[in-house]
Order: structure tokens, then sequence, then C-alpha cells
């Protein structure tokens, strides 16, 4: 059985100023979404299934996915704010999504094999996406997942904060802890993350870190359900609180409900995090297809 891709794209793009997820980066008028989707099938993914919105929905299957459409099995699921809240009442000026986590819940009904996930404004490579398929389709099972670790340093967007969740493995590269810091940024005096209180911790950029590329097992689903109903009774009145997947994961780890293999990874990443940052990924694409990573014409 092929993996399935699952693609968080129901951000908002409030930093970006925009729907990111469909503005172009390729030769041809390709988003970032076309190259984890041709990379994820040259891999030996499957099927794609979307994480959207329904009110861009007809835009982004109209700019996005009618391209590849013919060449993937795909389905789309909606992060609405009240989707999988069971009988905790939605806040009337609630407006922020509720976070990756639950991202990645709302997906549970269309999800019943192994998976992977990725962000929609981000770029991960191909290498990357061929670890993690061969993990899904050799050693995934109910309590062992996987994530693609990348170097800090290389993972930081020029023009402001970004949010990366930090890695601390053991010798054999089994994850033993993982921490969501929100507000990482380059300045003239190094790397640094703001801590919820506002103090300044200095970070020296060789960190191992996420950026939402995991394998995962469909049991993951009912353990996110647990923790999302948890959230919702400690957080979910406060306006911009979210559930992020690596806080999760870290519950996992530590109780021994699941064990998390990191494959480092020597791919570049860039993505779209903030407008300023569309040139640049644009450059990137079409460095990597001026030296035969990708054709110009992706679909054909």
């Amino acid at each position: 059985m092929k993996p399935t891709l699952l693609v968080l794209a129901a951000g908002l793009g409030t930093r970006y100023g925009g729907l990111k997820q469909i503005d172009p980066v390729g030769p041809y008028g390709q988003t970032l979404i076309d190259y984890s989707i041709y990379g994820a099938i040259t891999a030996g993914f499957g099927r794609v299934v979307f994480v959207i919105r329904h009110y861009f929905e007809e835009a982004f299957r109209e700019v996005v996915t009618r391209k590849f459409e013919r060449f993937v099995e795909m389905d789309y699921v909606y992060q609405e704010l009240d989707v999988c809240l069971d009988d905790f009442s939605l806040p009337t000026d609630r407006e922020k999504p509720w976070g990756t986590g639950h991202a990645i819940l709302v997906s549970r009904g269309a999800i019943d094999g192994p998976f992977a996930v990725v962000n929609a404004d981000d770029y991960y490579g191909v290498d990357s996406l061929r670890a993690i398929a061969a993990f899904l389709t050799r050693d995934v099972a109910p309590d062992r997942y996987a994530m693609i670790g990348y170097i800090l340093r290389n993972t930081l967007s020029e023009y402001g904060a970004v949010a990366r969740g930090i890695a601390e493995c053991d010798e054999r590269m089994s994850l033993r802890k993982i921490v969501e810091r929100k507000k990482i940024e380059k300045t003239p005096d190094g790397i640094r993350y703001l801590d919820t209180d506002g103090t300044v911790h200095a970070l020296t950029g060789d960190e191992i870190v996420s950026i939402n590329l995991w394998g995962f097992h469909p049991s993951l689903f009912a353990h996110l359900q647990t923790h999302f109903r948890r959230f919702l009774l400690q957080h979910g009145r406060e306006k911009g609180s979210e559930l992020y997947i690596p806080s999760v994961v870290d519950a996992l780890v530590a109780s021994g409900q699941a064990q998390v293999e990191v494959r480092k990874t020597r791919d570049e990443w860039f993505g779209v995090t903030y407008r300023a940052d569309a040139p640049l990924a644009t450059r990137c694409i079409h460095r990597l297809t001026s030296q035969g990573a990708y054709p110009k014409r992706l679909w054909r």
C-alpha cells in the first residue's frame, strides 16, 4: 500500500499578506505545493489529502490542484474552527485556526494507512520525501513514527521570526524531546528565540529542527483526539492558543507511547513565511530546475 501525503494548506497567511499557498514560484507558474506533490509522486506516494478552508477552496482547486489531478488520487478535508470540538463550545471571538495538531486531526476520516505530513508553504527536497516514504513503506508501526530533521540555521527566514520544533536526540537518532519555539530569528548577535514571557534565549544554529515533515501511523489520530480535548479544556478560551504537533509528539515520547526516529537531511529548505521570502523561493526553484532536479514543466 502506497503511503498518503497530507498537505497542511489551511493557514490564513496573515504574516505573508495573502494566500501564500497559491502564489507562483516556478518557471511556469508552479507553486511550492507543485514541487511537494511532484517529489512525493516520484518518492512513491500514491495519494494526497489537502487540509484547506472552505472560503478559498475554489481558488485552490483552480490554481493549484487542477494541474496534477490526473497524476495522483486526491481528497480534501477542511480545517474549520468548529470541527472536532465534540461538546466544547466555540468561543465567539475565535478567528485563528487551532494549530497543526488540529489540522492533522481533521483528516482522520480521510486517512486509513501510513501517511506523511508537510506544510504547503515549505520546500522540503526530493531526498527528504524519499526518506520519509521509505520509512512509511518499511518501518512504520502503531507506536513508531519518524521525523525528518533539518539544521536550524538552514531553515530561517531573513525577514522575520519563524516557529520550529527543536529536537533532542540520543546517539541512535531516536527522539528524546522536541519543543516548539515560536519566535526564532536571526539578529546581528546571532540566532535567538523569545520565550512566552519575552525572555531571550541564544541558539547555536546547529540544532536539529522539525519543519513538519513527519511520518505517522493512523494510531496518531486517537492520540490527537485525546490531546486536543485536553488542550481545549486548558487553553480553548485563550484567543491565540494553538495545539502544535511537536507538542503532541513530545508528550507521546515522554510517556512511552511512541518512538520517533529522526532522519537527518542535507536537503535545502526554503519557504514563504513572509512575502519578502517569495523572490528567494523563486530563485531557488529556478536554480534547482537548471541543475536538473526538476523539469521546467512538471505536469504534461
